[in-house]
């Protein structure tokens, strides 16, 4: 009884941990309220997913014994590189996209005359976008490295897999929680947008991302 309580303690702490994380602005953010501008709710928890595949695979490697990899400089000033870069052109994109509130609109209407294989292809662009969110940000290698890995055995330590398991029922519940609630409200306020507020918005995701992924380039350099 009092291990099962430990237990429920430790999802928590892990969802506070998790949550403190998320609420912070970064890519996995403009990702989320981008999608959800045009593809409705359903955007963050698809965007949610591909965060916890990459989540899955990085754990694997943290397991397999490359923590000491991944949190290397070497491995930092690669990862900020590519990721920087990455996050310019898909902030490019976004900044630059021509669609309008009332084109997406008709598109969100038409979902359930599309074909099976158009659904997936929306589903998995969401998703890959959630992944490549992650990947492409530095401090998603670092934070697992880190914090994550000390998680991981500090469940181990306390209840073996079981520990483990509530570590990423809570980590996770934050981000599916955290995301699917910014998701909701976006797509609730796009009933009432303009195409210019939409426009607007999409520029300042656009040029945050950009701005972001210079930011992730210069740092990794010791630039800044």
């Amino acid at each position: 009884m009092i291990q099962l309580i430990e237990i429920i303690l430790f999802a928590l702490t892990s969802f506070v941990v998790g949550l403190s994380g998320s609420l912070v602005p970064g890519p996995m953010l403009t990702v989320t309220i981008t999608d959800s501008l045009k593809k409705g709710f359903k955007a963050g928890p698809l965007i949610v997913l591909g965060h916890i595949i990459a989540e899955l695979i990085l754990v694997i490697l943290i397991i397999g014994g490359l923590n000491w990899l991944i949190g290397s400089k070497t491995a930092t000033m690669f990862i900020g590189i590519f990721g920087g870069i990455t996050l310019m052109v898909i902030g490019y994109q976004t900044a630059r996209s021509t669609e309008e509130i009332s084109e997406i609109s008709i598109l969100s209407e038409g979902d359930s005359q599309t074909s099976g294989d158009d659904k997936q292809s929306t589903g998995y662009g969401s998703v890959f976008r959630g992944f490549i969110a992650s990947v492409s940000n530095p401090y998603f290698f670092i934070w697992w490295a880190t914090i994550g890995c000390t998680f991981i055995f500090k469940g181990l330590e306390l209840a073996g897999v079981f520990g483990v398991l509530a570590f990423f029922i809570g980590h996770w519940a934050s981000d599916l929680g955290w995301y699917s609630l910014v998701s909701f409200f976006t797509n609730k306020g796009s009933g009432v947008m303009t195409n210019r507020h939409y426009k607007i918005i999409m520029t300042v995701c656009g040029v945050f991302l950009i701005i972001l992924g210079i930011y992730f380039v210069l740092s990794s350099q010791k630039i800044i």
